[in-house]
């Protein structure tokens, strides 16, 4: 497995529940939960260290998921296994006390996965911007995928974040998100086929749908008047001049946030 340097707030682990799962984490004293952060695509779990540093009542967990980074010799690549990686996590942390699941984008249907699977062991689940296209389809004019992985990589970063930025990265930085290629093409592909992965109706953990105000708002204020209709249980909150990337541009406002829910979620 190669394992690239984290930024400062996280370290790997040389054992996890997943052989072959890169597994990062940031411990804390007196922990009153740990957070389990699951990336988008075309992340990696180092984008968590910035939050992982303002979270001191929390241990906090994050990984490379299966296709990306650290963690890409494992296959297949699916929204089943993802489910299955993210609930060896829970598992492992629910050992040891209360577990809050973090997703961004992609990452929180994972969670959301991982919480119906387990509800027993997951006591908050929290998510950023994810596509839930089963409950509100959002049109979109990209064009079809292809099965050129590196070429799919570039495009989407260069949508998602800017053309800048991918020039910037540098040829190691463009090659290492081409390199990632096939976990991205297994996440677009995995969520537009028609199919429902599960149901939200019977979702009986606390989940919180965070989402900002950028130029879909108005997207994700649909979405979420759909996802309370499906189980009025579900909760949404906007965050003021937060962009998709919130957990790398807004980690402050993000853990005040978390730390709101879960203080509620104990009342």
């Amino acid at each position: 497995m190669d394992s690239p340097v984290l930024p400062l707030g996280l370290h790997f682990v040389a054992e996890t529940p997943v052989p072959g799962l890169a597994v990062a984490e940031r411990r804390v004293d007196h922990p009153e939960a740990a957070i389990i952060c699951v990336h988008g695509g075309l992340d990696r779990g180092g984008s968590f260290a910035r939050l992982a540093r303002r979270t001191d009542r929390f241990n906090l967990v994050a990984y490379d998921r299966r296709g990306y980074q650290g963690s890409r010799s494992l296959a297949p690549l699916d929204l089943e296994h993802h489910i299955e990686d993210l609930s060896a996590l829970v598992r492992a942390e629910a050992r040891l006390g209360p577990v809050i699941l973090f997703g961004h984008s992609f990452g929180g249907v994972v969670a959301l996965g991982a919480a119906m699977r387990s509800p027993e062991l997951v006591d908050l689940v929290v998510t950023y911007e994810s596509p839930l296209p089963w409950v509100l389809h959002r049109p979109s004019s990209r064009p079809p995928l292809t099965q050129d992985g590196p070429a799919e990589a570039e495009r989407f970063f260069r949508r998602m974040v800017s053309n800048s930025a991918w020039e910037r990265l540098g040829e190691a930085g463009r090659e290492s998100r081409r390199l990632d290629g096939p976990g991205l093409l297994s996440d677009l592909s995995g969520l537009h086929g028609g199919t429902r992965p599960f149901d939200l109706g019977k979702l009986v953990v606390p989940f919180v749908y965070l989402y900002g105000d950028g130029i879909i708002a108005d997207y994700y204020q649909a979405l979420c008047e759909e996802l309370v209709k499906l189980n009025p249980n579900v909760q949404c909150r906007q965050l003021d001049d937060a962009p998709h990337g919130a957990h790398l541009s807004n980690p402050d406002q993000l853990a005040s946030i978390i730390e709101e829910l879960w203080r509620a979620t104990c009342e």
